[in-house]
Protein backbone atom coordinates (compact mmCIF):
# COMPACT_ATOMS: atom_id res chain seq x y z
CA UNK A 1 0.00 0.00 0.00
CA UNK A 2 1.28 3.46 -0.79
CA UNK A 3 1.11 6.36 1.60
CA UNK A 4 0.69 9.90 0.36
CA UNK A 5 0.62 13.39 1.70
CA UNK A 6 -0.35 16.79 0.32
CA UNK A 7 2.09 19.65 0.81
CA UNK A 8 0.14 22.86 1.41
CA UNK A 9 2.97 24.81 3.01
CA UNK A 10 5.70 22.64 4.39
CA UNK A 11 6.96 19.33 3.09
CA UNK A 12 6.03 16.32 5.23
CA UNK A 13 7.29 12.79 5.03
CA UNK A 14 4.69 10.08 4.40
CA UNK A 15 3.94 7.76 7.31
CA UNK A 16 4.36 4.55 5.33
CA UNK A 17 6.28 3.46 2.28
CA UNK A 18 5.65 1.74 -1.02
CA UNK A 19 7.97 -0.83 -2.52
CA UNK A 20 10.28 0.35 -5.29
CA UNK A 21 9.40 -1.11 -8.71
CA UNK A 22 11.14 -4.36 -9.55
CA UNK A 23 13.71 -3.81 -12.24
CA UNK A 24 14.94 -6.38 -14.72
CA UNK A 25 17.90 -8.46 -13.52
CA UNK A 26 21.19 -6.61 -13.69
CA UNK A 27 23.19 -7.66 -16.72
CA UNK A 28 26.72 -6.95 -17.86
CA UNK A 29 25.62 -4.40 -20.50
CA UNK A 30 27.57 -1.67 -18.75
CA UNK A 31 29.80 -1.19 -15.73
CA UNK A 32 29.46 2.60 -15.94
CA UNK A 33 30.58 4.42 -12.82
CA UNK A 34 29.43 7.89 -13.91
CA UNK A 35 26.47 9.45 -15.71
CA UNK A 36 28.79 10.32 -18.59
CA UNK A 37 29.76 6.68 -19.03
CA UNK A 38 26.15 5.55 -18.63
CA UNK A 39 24.99 8.02 -21.28
CA UNK A 40 27.62 6.69 -23.66
CA UNK A 41 26.55 3.09 -23.01
CA UNK A 42 22.90 3.97 -23.63
CA UNK A 43 23.68 5.04 -27.20
CA UNK A 44 23.72 1.37 -28.14
CA UNK A 45 20.60 0.39 -26.19
CA UNK A 46 18.59 -2.42 -27.79
CA UNK A 47 16.45 -3.37 -24.79
CA UNK A 48 13.20 -2.78 -26.71
CA UNK A 49 12.33 -2.27 -30.41
CA UNK A 50 11.93 1.53 -30.15
CA UNK A 51 15.58 2.13 -31.01
CA UNK A 52 15.01 0.88 -34.54
CA UNK A 53 12.97 3.85 -35.81
CA UNK A 54 14.23 6.57 -33.48
CA UNK A 55 17.05 8.88 -34.57
CA UNK A 56 19.05 8.31 -31.41
CA UNK A 57 18.93 7.61 -27.69
CA UNK A 58 17.92 10.68 -25.70
CA UNK A 59 19.51 10.27 -22.28
CA UNK A 60 19.14 12.33 -19.12
CA UNK A 61 20.95 15.61 -18.58
CA UNK A 62 22.09 17.59 -15.56
CA UNK A 63 24.45 17.44 -12.58
CA UNK A 64 25.44 13.92 -11.52
CA UNK A 65 24.92 14.96 -7.88
CA UNK A 66 21.52 16.64 -8.33
CA UNK A 67 19.23 16.56 -5.29
CA UNK A 68 16.14 16.24 -7.48
CA UNK A 69 15.48 14.31 -10.69
CA UNK A 70 12.54 15.16 -12.98
CA UNK A 71 11.24 12.23 -15.01
CA UNK A 72 9.09 12.76 -18.09
CA UNK A 73 7.49 10.25 -20.44
CA UNK A 74 9.71 10.02 -23.52
CA UNK A 75 11.55 12.31 -25.94
CA UNK A 76 9.44 14.10 -28.55
CA UNK A 77 10.42 14.76 -32.14
CA UNK A 78 12.64 17.76 -31.38
CA UNK A 79 14.37 15.88 -28.57
CA UNK A 80 14.85 12.90 -30.89
CA UNK A 81 16.59 15.11 -33.44
CA UNK A 82 18.65 17.12 -30.93
CA UNK A 83 19.57 14.21 -28.65
CA UNK A 84 18.66 16.27 -25.56
CA UNK A 85 15.65 16.03 -23.22
CA UNK A 86 13.04 18.78 -22.80
CA UNK A 87 14.07 21.02 -25.71
CA UNK A 88 10.76 20.95 -27.61
CA UNK A 89 7.55 22.94 -26.98
CA UNK A 90 6.76 21.17 -23.69
CA UNK A 91 10.36 21.68 -22.59
CA UNK A 92 10.08 25.41 -23.19
CA UNK A 93 6.94 25.57 -21.03
CA UNK A 94 8.69 23.46 -18.39
CA UNK A 95 11.78 25.69 -18.29
CA UNK A 96 9.75 28.90 -18.13
CA UNK A 97 7.65 27.66 -15.21
CA UNK A 98 10.69 26.33 -13.35
CA UNK A 99 12.21 29.79 -13.66
CA UNK A 100 9.05 31.43 -12.29
CA UNK A 101 9.01 28.96 -9.38
CA UNK A 102 12.63 29.73 -8.53
CA UNK A 103 13.92 26.26 -9.41
CA UNK A 104 17.41 26.50 -10.90
CA UNK A 105 17.38 24.41 -14.10
CA UNK A 106 21.16 24.03 -13.86
CA UNK A 107 20.88 22.23 -10.51
CA UNK A 108 18.35 19.58 -11.48
CA UNK A 109 18.64 16.41 -13.54
CA UNK A 110 15.99 15.75 -16.21
CA UNK A 111 15.36 12.43 -17.91
CA UNK A 112 12.57 10.31 -19.37
CA UNK A 113 11.00 6.99 -18.48
CA UNK A 114 11.66 5.85 -22.07
CA UNK A 115 14.80 6.94 -23.88
CA UNK A 116 13.68 6.59 -27.53
CA UNK A 117 10.99 8.50 -29.43
CA UNK A 118 7.92 6.34 -30.09
CA UNK A 119 5.76 7.59 -32.92
CA UNK A 120 3.32 6.75 -35.70
CA UNK A 121 4.17 8.05 -39.19
CA UNK A 122 1.49 10.16 -40.86
CA UNK A 123 2.76 11.26 -44.24
CA UNK A 124 5.92 13.21 -43.53
CA UNK A 125 4.98 13.79 -39.90
CA UNK A 126 5.85 11.66 -36.89
CA UNK A 127 3.03 11.66 -34.34
CA UNK A 128 3.80 10.92 -30.68
CA UNK A 129 2.63 7.51 -29.46
CA UNK A 130 2.47 6.63 -25.77
CA UNK A 131 4.96 3.98 -24.59
CA UNK A 132 3.41 0.76 -23.36
CA UNK A 133 4.12 -0.95 -20.04
CA UNK A 134 6.64 -3.35 -21.59
CA UNK A 135 8.66 -0.49 -23.06
CA UNK A 136 8.61 1.35 -19.75
CA UNK A 137 9.76 -1.80 -17.97
CA UNK A 138 12.58 -2.38 -20.46
CA UNK A 139 13.86 1.17 -20.03
CA UNK A 140 13.66 1.00 -16.24
CA UNK A 141 17.06 -0.69 -16.46
CA UNK A 142 18.54 2.73 -17.38
CA UNK A 143 16.40 4.73 -14.95
CA UNK A 144 17.52 2.53 -12.07
CA UNK A 145 21.17 3.15 -12.93
CA UNK A 146 20.66 6.89 -13.31
CA UNK A 147 19.18 7.03 -9.82
CA UNK A 148 21.83 4.71 -8.38
CA UNK A 149 24.60 7.02 -9.61
CA UNK A 150 22.94 10.36 -8.82
CA UNK A 151 21.37 9.33 -5.49
CA UNK A 152 18.77 12.14 -5.42
CA UNK A 153 16.60 12.94 -2.43
CA UNK A 154 13.52 13.60 -4.54
CA UNK A 155 12.05 12.50 -7.87
CA UNK A 156 9.32 14.40 -9.70
CA UNK A 157 7.06 12.20 -11.82
CA UNK A 158 5.81 14.29 -14.73
CA UNK A 159 2.73 12.36 -15.78
CA UNK A 160 1.41 8.81 -15.63
CA UNK A 161 4.20 7.09 -17.57
CA UNK A 162 6.85 8.58 -15.30
CA UNK A 163 4.86 7.55 -12.23
CA UNK A 164 4.57 4.00 -13.59
CA UNK A 165 8.32 3.87 -14.12
CA UNK A 166 9.15 5.19 -10.66
CA UNK A 167 6.48 3.36 -8.65
CA UNK A 168 5.95 0.19 -10.65
CA UNK A 169 2.19 0.60 -10.88
CA UNK A 170 -0.35 2.84 -12.57
CA UNK A 171 -1.70 5.65 -10.43
CA UNK A 172 -4.38 8.32 -11.06
CA UNK A 173 -2.18 11.37 -11.57
CA UNK A 174 -4.97 13.95 -11.56
CA UNK A 175 -6.28 12.57 -8.27
CA UNK A 176 -2.87 12.25 -6.58
CA UNK A 177 -1.30 15.36 -8.06
CA UNK A 178 0.69 17.41 -5.56
CA UNK A 179 1.20 14.45 -3.25
CA UNK A 180 4.40 12.68 -2.26
CA UNK A 181 4.88 8.93 -2.17
CA UNK A 182 7.88 7.51 -0.38
CA UNK A 183 9.31 4.25 -1.68
CA UNK A 184 10.81 1.64 0.61
CA UNK A 185 14.27 2.63 -0.57
CA UNK A 186 13.67 6.13 0.83
CA UNK A 187 13.16 7.94 -2.47
CA UNK A 188 10.38 10.52 -2.31
CA UNK A 189 8.30 10.80 -5.49
CA UNK A 190 6.28 13.96 -6.12
CA UNK A 191 3.35 13.48 -8.50
CA UNK A 192 2.26 16.02 -11.10
CA UNK A 193 1.30 16.32 -14.76
CA UNK A 194 3.59 16.44 -17.76
CA UNK A 195 3.89 20.02 -19.10
CA UNK A 196 2.73 18.79 -22.53
CA UNK A 197 -0.74 18.53 -20.99
CA UNK A 198 -0.86 22.34 -20.81
CA UNK A 199 -0.13 22.58 -24.53
CA UNK A 200 -3.02 20.29 -25.40
CA UNK A 201 -5.61 22.62 -23.83
CA UNK A 202 -7.29 24.82 -26.45
CA UNK A 203 -9.37 27.21 -24.33
CA UNK A 204 -7.10 30.13 -23.32
CA UNK A 205 -8.62 30.55 -19.85
CA UNK A 206 -8.36 26.84 -19.12
CA UNK A 207 -4.79 26.75 -20.44
CA UNK A 208 -3.78 29.63 -18.16
CA UNK A 209 -5.47 28.01 -15.16
CA UNK A 210 -3.61 24.74 -15.77
CA UNK A 211 -0.36 26.62 -16.15
CA UNK A 212 -0.94 28.26 -12.77
CA UNK A 213 -1.60 24.86 -11.21
CA UNK A 214 1.64 23.51 -12.62
CA UNK A 215 3.48 26.60 -11.35
CA UNK A 216 2.02 25.89 -7.91
CA UNK A 217 3.30 22.31 -8.16
CA UNK A 218 6.79 23.52 -9.03
CA UNK A 219 6.74 25.87 -6.05
CA UNK A 220 5.95 22.85 -3.89
CA UNK A 221 8.96 21.10 -5.42
CA UNK A 222 11.06 24.15 -4.61
CA UNK A 223 10.01 23.88 -0.96
CA UNK A 224 10.81 20.17 -0.94
CA UNK A 225 14.28 20.89 -2.33
CA UNK A 226 14.86 23.31 0.53
CA UNK A 227 13.63 20.90 3.19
Amino acid sequence: MMATTGLPRKAKMPARRVSAPRAEPISDETDAISITELREAAKGCRRCPLWHDATQTVFGEGPDDARVVFVGEQPGEQEDLAGKPFVGPAGKVFNAILDEAGVDRQKIYVTNAVKHFKFEPRGKRRIHSKPNAGEVQACRWWIDREFALIKPELAVALGATAALSLLGKAIPVTKMRGQVIEREDGLRVFITIHPSFILRIHEPADKEAERERFLHDMKQVKRLMAA
